[in-house]
């Protein structure tokens, strides 16, 4: 069964030739509305309607669309079978050259310059480079630890941090109650955290406020694409507008689609993107799956599974 908020024609067309000998069931395809689901063995999902594990009682395994779980979590009546996320190179890949990306763009003051463009205005400003700036990466599993690497070959200085101790090989990194040591040196704050009950609000006022502001920019810049429920919304505005925060680039909010009337739109300092960061490559998704179920079939341990406990 297959159940993806994604581009509709991309999940069909990820779908030929996918799942070979077995019944696939899109149920973005309208034929399928309302169809008894029971029987089911094995359900991809991102997003899925509220009631959806109810109509599916007999799942053997449920994988998830993306690299983030609490989609699937939130869900009533989830069966008690392994929860398997999506780890790919593509996926991989995709964060950190978003990551990498909205670095750039605040290191080089693009939006400035695009306003000067606008105006006609041919003024250079004081430019510094990667290696006068520390980025901070909070979440140091497949995705920030690629996306450390991928900012030190630009010439980032780097660090990071996770609730749990982390080695990695050149990096200075912190774990939990390091937290504010790790604050006090980031002049690009990067959020790359898995929602958990231990992260939810994380980025918030007070953690902004310990942000460094010894950068070559004045003040500390936030980017976020884990996800939305980590961060609190009205804190970043404020700090936005304040100055305690000199720019933010958000793929995540708290409520999606980001409101029409949202402030963040129009702000002068802020990237917005429509939580698009990663999105997962679906051919290379439905190749997972089909090797996870291989595996399940043929008595192995699945791979890439979650701690519900800990929510990743």
């Amino acid at each position: 069964m297959i159940d993806l908020k994604f581009i509709p024609r991309e999940v069909e067309d990820g779908l030929k030739g996918a799942f070979p000998g077995r019944e696939v069931i899109n149920l973005a395809d309208p034929v399928h509305k309302g169809r008894d689901l029971s029987g089911i063995d094995y359900a991809v999902v991102w997003k899925s309607a509220a009631d959806l594990f109810t109509r599916a009682p007999d799942l053997k395994v449920v994988f998830s669309g993306g690299a983030g779980v609490d989609h699937v979590l939130t869900l009533s009546h989830l069966p008690d079978v392994p929860l398997v996320r999506f780890v790919d190179r593509s996926l991989t890949t995709r964060m950190s050259e978003w990551v990498v990306l909205q670095c750039l763009l605040h290191l080089r003051q693009h939006r400035t310059y695009e306003a000067q463009a606008r105006a006609h205005v041919w003024e250079d400003l004081s430019q510094p480079e990667a290696a006068d700036v520390t980025v901070g990466v909070m979440g140091l599993g497949v995705l920030g630890q690629d996306a450390i690497r991928k900012l030190q070959v630009i010439g980032f200085r780097t660090i990071g941090w996770s609730r749990s101790v982390k080695s990695i090989e050149g990096i200075e990194t912190f774990d939990g109650p390091q937290l504010d040591v790790f604050l006090s040196k980031t002049d690009f704050l990067v959020g790359l955290l898995p929602l958990t009950a231990d992260t939810r609000g994380i980025f918030n006022a007070s953690l902004f406020s310990k942000l460094s502001r010894r950068g070559p920019l004045g003040a500390p810049v936030f980017i976020n694409g884990g996800r939305g429920g980590s961060q609190i919304g009205a804190d970043i505005l404020t700090a936005l507008q304040d100055g305690t925060l000199g720019g933010a680039s958000l793929d995540v909010f708290e409520e999606e689609p980001l409101p029409v009337d949202s402030p963040f739109w129009n702000m002068d300092n802020v990237y917005v993107t429509p939580h698009v960061a990663a999105s997962s490559d679906v051919r290379a998704l439905f190749a997972h799956v089909e090797q996870q179920i291989e595996r399940f079939e043929s008595g192995l341990p699945l791979q890439h599974l979650v701690d519900r406990k800990a929510g990743y």
